[in-house]
């Protein structure tokens, strides 16, 4: 059996950044570390930080004053800052860059006047963060089909933002749209640079094999649009971790490729490729 890994998976810069200054926080020892919602989208990871004696809430109403918090690559809405500070809570910004970014963007042209426009999933943490940032008031397009419910107006001007794990190829179908809906629009591909290599990594190690092993939580949004991707080409499984493997399902494939979502960390695609390699 061929074990052939994708040139791009597992933790991108933006979940290593987040881990390390998380964990740097708890190696110093101190009482009261609280995780704004899950540190990242992988319940085996977070599990070794809980151990470590981080404690995870999902609302700032639940988090004691004048402690600190971590708040997660996700980020948040703007609110969030304004009720650590009135709780005196210390906190431990560990959003990523390129979703920062994106915060800046909406916040500026929504004070500027501009109607903000999120393309991704509106459920989605990132993206209840971004709509954070324009007071609540995006307009949030998940597929092309969302935008036959849309009326923009010309009266109006408007601001296109991404989410940065959105399908590169669902987006330029949907900007490619709303360009023919309106005239006064910025658009703006905040899509991260290693969501795109990582799907396109993916997209083309599905064409060498006879299967595809997609590792990552299941609630973790690039890892699924990665299983969507490698669907498209060749028969695809979903796990977490080697022990969601089928063995006898996989004893037919010859070459078998393995990629994983930006949440999965090395030690669980070690585990997945070794076992594999086992049978």
């Amino acid at each position: 059996m061929n074990v052939k890994i994708a040139k791009e998976a597992g933790f991108c810069f933006g979940v290593k950044r987040a881990m390390k200054m998380a964990w740097d926080k708890l190696e110093q020892n101190e009482d009261g570390i609280y995780a704004l919602g899950p540190l990242i989208h992988n319940k085996q990871a977070v599990s070794k930080y809980e151990e470590k004696g981080l404690v995870t809430k999902e609302n700032i109403e639940d988090i004691p004053n004048s402690k600190n918090m971590i708040i997660r690559s996700h980020g948040v809405g703007e609110k969030v800052y304004i009720d650590a500070q009135k709780k005196d809570i210390t906190i431990v910004d560990t959003t990523c860059p390129f979703v920062k970014k994106i915060h800046k963007i909406v916040k500026e042209y929504s004070t500027k006047g501009y109607e903000i426009i999120v393309i991704g999933d509106s459920k989605h943490p990132e993206v209840i963060g971004i709509n954070g940032w324009c007071s609540n008031s995006a307009i949030i397009i998940k597929t092309i089909d969302d935008l036959d419910n849309i009326i923009l107006e010309s009266s109006k001007k408007y601001c296109v933002v991404a989410q940065t794990t959105i399908n590169s190829e669902l987006y330029l179908k949907i900007i490619d749209k709303i360009a023919k809906m309106t005239s006064d629009i910025i658009f703006n591909n905040t899509i991260c640079s290693a969501t795109k290599v990582r799907q396109q990594a993916a997209r083309q190690l599905s064409k060498e094999v006879d299967c595809m092993i997609v590792i990552g939580g299941t609630h973790s949004s690039n890892t699924q649009k990665l299983v969507n991707i490698c669907k498209e080409f060749v028969e695809t499984f979903a796990i977490e971790t080697k022990d969601d493997l089928d063995t006898e399902s996989l004893k037919k494939y010859e070459t078998i490729g393995v990629t994983a979502g930006a949440s999965t960390p090395d030690w669980i695609i070690g585990d997945v490729i070794t076992f594999i390699k086992n049978l």
